[in-house]
């Protein structure tokens, strides 16, 4: 399985971002371009990933491995950030938060 840390996901362009978290977890602080499908609705919601590569997110970097490697299994081009949006915030990094 293809990995990233969160440092090298930072200096990404153009690679789209899929966050796993539950919606109430995304909703809270996200990184800013991420886009949340939950892994609980990731099986019905295929069609809404990325064609082309892309990296996968989630809180401290469990759940994404196990989307990653189902998505693999799939024929997806997929990477799982390491240390997850918890890693992200811890150094520093901006964060999304949706106005209310």
């Amino acid at each position: 399985m293809k990995s990233i840390t969160v440092a090298e996901l930072a200096a990404r362009e153009n690679t789209p971002l899929i966050d796993v978290r539950e919606a109430n977890e995304f909703s809270s602080g996200h990184i800013p371009g991420a886009v949340n499908i939950p892994m609980s609705e990731i099986g019905n919601r295929l069609e809404e990933l990325p064609a082309e590569a892309f990296d996968v997110i989630c809180q401290m970097g469990g759940r994404s491995a196990r989307v990653v490697e189902a998505l693999e299994g799939r024929g997806y081009d997929v990477t799982n950030v390491e240390g997850g949006t918890a890693e992200w915030i811890a150094e520093g990094r901006e964060v999304e938060v949706p106005s209310a």
